[in-house]
């Protein structure tokens, strides 16, 4: 083809694939933007109670009174100091290590597996020799066959299950075979490779279903519904940055340490350090209380009752 003819052509294949990859982020940059908040952050944060009437009438369907609803609005807007109350007692503050530290030893492993899987793939001999459209062509259908086995399955399986299973379990479902799975594949990585690249792939695979039936998913929706409402965003936002800097580590590692001893050769070492990542993830799990089945409402309640 024209690609593989002039190898510069695929600087317009990478411009038109990240041109594509912007039209989802619009969609859900629309969505995001029309979509009302919640009526009891309405209430106890921005102490508007005509809004949060409303917005209980356009989700629920029936009008509330805004005499009933300035009873509820009681509490002033929440402050750091009020929030370095709450946390300095260790039964709060153990729930938001857990969330922070299992987001972030995820983090570690998640992005230094995804964001580097195509240099994976190279190592492994899967992506094969040719030129370089041949090789990022089979680079690119591993992937794919990594997202369609893998990812997709366990993003599903979590959906049709969360509210069964629970997040707490499935996250230590996760966590724990993610631990086993790195294991083998970094300890036995060579000689998975010496009898089949296949199987190192289905192993591979099987990692990419359990971080997304596991902590993937699990590791941003604690922190949504563990917390108070006063400080839920401010929570989840802590959160989410310790998985944040967890992926950097992880980037920054990953291509300051691969290469040592040769090119690729350190990735076994890798993966056993993701591996080291997932024991902390387990440990930690026991930090985050069970959401399964409770209302933000209840959940709101209950933690106010440990203040």
């Amino acid at each position: 083809g024209a690609v593989d003819g002039d190898q510069l052509m695929l600087d317009y294949v990478w411009r038109i694939i990240m041109g594509l990859g912007a039209v989802p982020g619009l969609v859900a940059l629309y969505f995001r933007l029309t979509i009302p908040e919640t009526p009891r952050y309405t209430l106890d944060v921005e102490k508007n109670t005509q809004r949060a009437a409303a917005d209980v009438h356009k989700t629920l369907g029936h009008k509330v009174a805004d005499e009933s609803v300035e009873r509820v609005c009681v509490a002033d807007k929440p402050t750091w100091t009020e929030f370095y109350h709450y946390f300095k007692h260790w039964r709060n503050l153990r729930v938001l290590v857990g969330t922070t530290v299992t987001w972030f030893a995820l983090d570690v492993a998640f992005y230094g597996i995804n964001l580097n899987s195509s240099i994976i793939l190279q190592a492994i001999g899967f992506a094969g020799k040719g030129s370089p459209y041949k090789v990022l062509l089979k680079t690119a259908a591993g992937n794919i066959i990594l997202n369609l086995l893998g990812t997709m399955p366990g993003y599903w399986v979590t959906v049709f299950t969360i509210d069964k299973l629970g997040r707490r379990t499935i996250q230590f479902i996760g966590f724990t075979v993610l631990l086993i799975l790195f294991c083998i594949l970094g300890f036995g990585y060579h000689k998975i490779l010496d009898k089949s690249v296949a199987g190192f792939v289905v192993l591979f695979t099987l990692a990419q279903f359990f971080q997304n039936f596991g902590p993937n998913t699990t590791t941003f929706i604690i922190p949504a519904e563990a917390f108070p409402t006063r400080f839920r965003s401010t929570c989840h936002g802590i959160s989410a940055a310790c998985g944040k800097v967890g992926a950097v580590v992880a980037q920054l590692g990953f291509f300051q340490l691969k290469d040592r001893g040769g090119k690729n050769a350190f990735i076994p070492q890798l993966i056993q350090i993701f591996a080291l990542f997932m024991l902390v993830g387990l440990v930690f799990t026991w930090f985050v209380p069970e959401t399964k089945g409770k209302s933000l409402e209840e959940l709101s309640e209950g933690e106010n009752a440990r203040e």
